[in-house]
């Protein structure tokens, strides 16, 4: 080993990394930055669910069996999932990809988006039907403030693990506001009409599943505004894919916490 090498093990057991979530001590094996009990402790949603939108049922819901948290969004949306509920510490997670730099978030993220979608990856086989991975797009103003798209991060890792190929072809205009402070009539307004093709997007997209990427699914305006563009470039199938999900009424799965 050179002696650069031994240094590094050196500082890796003497100074081992802290949990991105919770700040605890990650031993020096593990490669992860986030600890074994902040990766037991994602809050996921309980079962049964909609079969659409994943949202547990029994809340939201009529006589009629509609879910009233996806009867809003547009039909070009087909279904969507998520690998957890935007509470402790997934939350922690999702600011720490989009707000600290913490792009290296984007391998473990991914892969908990990967396995929420391996029944819509054998049905496309079974279908016998292409899929592509779209990131959501942001504005060139928030990728150079960031340094990084962290949808387009996570795009690239969850292709990796289903072995599917990332199409970034659609854009976003650069005067779009920020989403959050906004109640959902806003939000959908707020996004009209900002997404667009870009170069290549109906060769990539004609007859496929789009697999559409990004960190969180709040209330499905971008989503819709996304999906919408999709469907004209030909898309058979869109899937919205994220690791989190804003369910405030929902009571998580593990340890009975309440979604922030």
């Amino acid at each position: 080993m050179k002696l650069s090498g031994l240094i590094r093990e050196i500082l890796t057991f003497l100074v081992p990394k802290g949990c991105v979530a919770c700040g605890g001590w990650i031993s020096a094996a593990d490669a992860e930055l986030v600890c074994v009990m902040c990766r037991g402790r994602l809050p996921r949603a309980s079962w049964p669910r909609c079969g659409r939108c994943h949202h547990p049922t029994g809340t939201g819901r009529t006589v009629q069996d509609d879910c009233l948290e996806c009867r809003g969004w547009p039909e070009t949306i087909d279904v969507a999932r998520y690998a957890a509920i935007l509470s402790h510490p997934a939350d922690h997670l999702v600011h720490a990809l989009k707000y600290e730099g913490w792009q290296e978030l984007a391998g473990f993220m991914g892969r908990e988006i990967a396995e929420c979608l391996r029944d819509e990856t054998s049905q496309a086989a079974i279908a016998g039907r292409r899929v592509v991975i779209v990131p959501t797009p942001t504005t060139t103003a928030r990728v150079r403030a960031r340094g990084y798209n962290q949808a387009a991060s996570l795009a690239e890792s969850v292709g990796a693990v289903l072995h599917v190929p990332v199409r970034d072809v659609v854009r976003r205009a650069s005067g779009a506001s920020s989403q959050t402070a906004l109640t959902p009539e806003q939000r959908r307004e707020n996004v009209r009409g900002v997404f667009r093709l870009g170069p290549g997007a109906r060769s990539a997209l004609d007859g496929v599943t789009v697999f559409l990427v990004d960190d969180v699914l709040t209330t499905g305006a971008t989503a819709g505004e996304v999906s919408t563009v999709l469907r004209s470039a030909g898309a058979a199938r869109v899937v919205v894919a994220t690791f989190a999900r804003a369910l405030p009424r929902v009571t998580a799965r593990n340890g009975g916490r309440r979604a922030a």
